[in-house]
């Protein structure tokens, strides 16, 4: 009876999958020796992976290229749909690219999305493709119609030879990377490319209508972003404001009110923005308070900056941190004797590290020798 119970629910289980030819094959390597790979870089915000099958060279030195194993430009490969199909830019399955935001490909413009990736081949130049088909096996199927762009590359040759096939990305910025793929005695380069400020801000558009924008540090985020990259300044002023007056989240707080500060500067509205940051210097903390002198001192705003150092002597008189700030914002103002008064005091102070101390002694030898601290 049990015997015949495991018959049943073999038949059954047979029946319920539609047959042997629907169970999911196991698990195992590639076939052919090859390794499935892949590699991602986040270039500003925009993630962009490669999955691909890496084979290797296997003794094959100077037979790869212009062969049944990389042909040249394009060919009927005796199986599947095409009758000219480029390289598979890999092994097995086709190589895969995909962008989370829209990018440029050595300049031409590339919606987001994931892309089958094809490489025609030639002796001293190559011709990457990017194609909307991401899902069929190698370039069997390739089709000219489902490009989605096409990129002309001088590949590189080389005297050391890489075994495996790999992707990699190089020299790489806020705003691009190279992408080199390399394999036997050959590199092909190509660069991707990003509008990094567009990009986030759009981003940030898009965020602070979400649960991110239940935040003020968010909103103060994206206002100061506009700042450092001088971007959408009206824009960013909006973002500032609600940081500090929207219902239930906003905040008047020092860090708040010098964003909107700095933005209303850079927007040319000076007397507006100097009411702000007054208002900002009264809420300040000690750190925060010199941290902006210090600023200022990096502008090259000496008077202003020594107004602000002094708030902070005023408040804290007997802090290292604030005579520091003092003897820096003498210094900057060439006022050498007074910043000499304020570095013997620093080293008096009964709270001091050993940093802190050959920080000060360092300031003393440069300001006896008439030299700026900053």
């Amino acid at each position: 009876m049990n015997i015949l119970k495991f018959i049943a629910s073999i038949i059954f289980l047979f029946i319920s999958y539609g047959g042997l030819s629907q169970v999911t094959a196991l698990t195992s390597p590639p076939n052919g020796g090859n390794k499935k790979a892949m590699v991602g870089e986040v270039i500003g915000i925009t993630a962009v992976n490669i999955y691909y099958d890496k084979p290797h060279v296997k003794g094959r030195e100077g037979k790869i290229y212009g062969t049944n194993v990389v042909h040249y430009g394009f060919k009927d490969l005796g199986f599947g749909t095409s009758n000219a199909a480029p390289w598979r830019a890999g092994a097995n399955e086709n190589t895969t690219i995909d962008f989370s935001t829209d990018v440029f490909i050595d300049g031409k413009s590339l919606t987001a999305g994931k892309y089958g990736f094809f490489i025609a081949m030639y002796p001293d130049e190559a011709i990457i493709i990017f194609s909307k088909n991401s899902h069929s096996w190698g370039s069997f199927y390739y089709d000219a119609n489902e490009d989605a762009l096409r990129d002309t590359v001088k590949i590189i040759k080389t005297n050391n030879s890489t075994e495996w096939l790999k992707y990699e990305f190089e020299n790489e910025t806020d705003s691009s990377a190279n992408v080199v793929l390399s394999w036997e005695k050959i590199k092909i380069p190509f660069t991707i490319s990003v509008n990094f400020v567009n990009t986030q801000i759009e981003s940030y558009r898009k965020e602070l209508r979400f649960t991110q924008g239940l935040s003020a540090k968010a909103w103060m985020k994206a206002a100061q972003f506009c700042v450092n990259h001088n971007t959408n300044l009206d824009e960013g002023l909006r973002w500032a404001d609600h940081a500090i007056n929207a219902n239930f989240i906003g905040e008047k707080t020092f860090e708040s009110l010098s964003i909107k500060a700095s933005i209303l500067e850079k927007l040319g509205r000076l007397p507006e923005a100097e009411k702000v940051m007054e208002k900002a210097l009264s809420l300040g903390d000690m750190v925060q308070i010199n941290q902006y002198g210090r600023l200022l001192i990096a502008k090259g705003k000496n008077e202003e900056a020594l107004k602000v150092f002094q708030i902070n002597y005023r408040k804290h008189p007997n802090d290292f941190t604030t005579l520091e700030g003092m003897v820096r914002s003498s210094s900057a103002s060439n006022n050498f004797k007074s910043a000499l008064k304020y570095a013997k005091l620093a080293m008096q102070q009964s709270v001091i590290t050993d940093e802190q101390k050959k920080i000060i002694e360092g300031m003393v030898r440069n300001l006896k020798e008439g030299k700026d601290v900053n």
